[in-house]
């Protein structure tokens, strides 16, 4: 065993993967942190504690950034360097290329985090660094659109499986949206600050392109690469219907990128552009649900699975979430529909239980999978990963059905009249209602960083063991060569 452990290092670059892999975890935790913190500041002001750099504003995309582009960003790196080594059955085009993308990545996340603390933001969602950052993370992705591309060309498979399909979609979408969305005229060389390039009606609609699309390849293609590889292994079955995933494929590249304008209804923009976005969203049920399915039909024959393998519960939920998730998208994007929840706290709901209930289980369950073959050993212990699970579980329930109580209700509230034609309810009593609402979503959260929390426990414990294992099969294989 340890001879064919070594012979896959050799041929595969898993240092990469182990360092990724650590990091997600790592911004997971801070991330997931910083977001129950700002959750609790919405139902007990004071802790702000007035230190301008712990406000609201300023750790918001503190919160996300770490959870997006630290935790999710981590997770997609590693597991794709992953996935195209074992499928391409090829080492990484370049080590040193690779370890460049680690370092530029994390310097990167850590940077963006600090500066909005400091207070330099473009205020612009999902995309808040300044352009000194946007430069690092344009040369970091460009390597890493090279290492892929060159990792594919050098495979020894004349087939290339479906997962680097989406990766490679996920790549080169982020780039094109990380690049035009951040268009920008620096005040000076020497400052941080700058101005958009372009500006309102425009400028609204340049971001909300960006910001929809990156849930869109980001967020979901790219996860989907994930989904379409560690479902069959975990399940030990082929994909479904491989026939139903390069279909899922390019129908969901081709319509992701019209909808960002739905974000917009009722506002500056041309009706007609928001009518096309909610007419794309809706037509995206299809690809979306089309994919979910074929996940889950992977496990026709290996339901049984689920009452003993506590990783498949992980990727189960996980594609539940994924179905739920791509019903209520459309659902919102609908005008009448929109009037309700725009602006309301309905839509952060929506966005963690995509958030939290996919791309967050399907991370779990893929790292259960992932890091002990990356160390030739066992998990340290299967009861945690059940205990991960309900705690991830209850935790996202409690969470989005408060946000969904918030938020309908906030919607309801703002548009009610009384019989003189007043508004029955003023902005006031709607931030009183939300207290109760607000303290259950703390409370979820503190559930779900607490999973995470026991998933980092249970991995350190796995490599402590592995590297235990490989000191003590080191040192009997020594004396075994001093008896001889």
């Amino acid at each position: 065993m340890a001879q064919a452990a070594m012979g896959t290092t050799q041929q595969y670059n898993y240092e990469i993967i182990r360092k990724f892999a650590f990091m997600a975890l790592v911004w997971g935790v801070l991330g997931m942190s910083a977001g129950v913190y700002i959750a609790s500041e919405l139902a007990w002001p004071f802790l702000n504690f007035d230190i301008p750099a712990i406000t609201f504003g300023r750790l918001r995309p503190v919160h996300t950034t770490l959870v997006i582009f630290g935790f999710g960003g981590s997770a997609l790196f590693a597991t794709s360097y992953y996935i195209v080594q074992r499928t391409c059955q090829t080492r990484l085009y370049s080590d040193w290329m690779a370890s460049f993308t680690f370092w530029g990545w994390q310097a990167a996340v850590a940077l963006g985090a600090v500066s909005y603390m400091l207070g330099y933001t473009q205020s612009r969602e999902y995309a808040e660094f300044e352009w000194p950052i946007d430069l690092l993370i344009t040369v970091t992705w460009v390597v890493y659109f090279l290492i892929y591309v060159q990792t594919l060309r050098r495979r020894s498979q004349p087939h290339i499986y479906v997962a680097n399909w989406f990766f490679m979609a996920f790549i080169l979408a982020t780039a094109i949206l990380h690049i035009f969305n951040n268009l920008a005229i620096p005040v000076g060389m020497f400052s941080m600050k700058s101005y958009s390039l372009f500006s309102g009606v425009q400028d609204a609609m340049t971001q909300w392109w960006y910001g929809h699309n990156a849930v869109g390849f980001f967020l979901t293609a790219a996860f989907l690469g994930m989904m379409y590889y560690f479902v069959p292994k975990q399940a030990g079955r082929p994909v479904y219907s491989y026939r139903l995933s390069i279909v899922h494929f390019w129908a969901l590249s081709f319509l992701y990128m019209w909808v960002g304008a739905h974000h917009l209804h009722w506002t500056a923009l041309p009706d007609w552009t928001s009518t096309l976005a909610a007419t794309f969203s809706i037509m995206l049920l299809l690809p979306s649900w089309g994919g979910m399915i074929n996940g889950i039909m992977t496990l026709s024959g290996a339901w049984d699975r689920l009452r003993t393998d506590p990783i498949m519960l992980f990727l189960i939920t996980a594609l539940s979430f994924y179905g739920m998730s791509t019903f209520e998208g459309p659902l919102m994007s609908l005008k009448s529909v929109n009037a309700l929840s725009h602006y309301t706290d309905w839509t952060i709901g929506h966005v963690h239980s995509g958030a939290l209930g996919w791309v967050a289980m399907v991370t779990f369950g893929s790292f259960y999978h992932m890091i002990p073959r990356l160390y030739d050993t066992r998990l340290y212990s299967t009861r945690l990963v059940y205990v991960h699970f309900w705690l991830a579980t209850i935790g996202i329930v409690l969470y989005i059905t408060a946000m969904w109580v918030a938020g309908i209700f906030q919607g309801l509230m703002l548009r009610s009249f009384d019989d003189y034609g007043n508004l029955a309810y003023t902005f006031v009593e709607t931030v009183a209602f939300l207290h109760n609402p607000y303290v259950v979503r703390a409370l979820g959260g503190l559930f779900f960083l607490s999973g995470i929390v026991v998933m980092a426990y249970n991995v350190y414990m796995t490599i402590r063991n592995a590297h235990a294992e490989a000191a003590e099969l080191e040192a009997k294989l020594a004396a075994k060569m001093a008896r001889a």
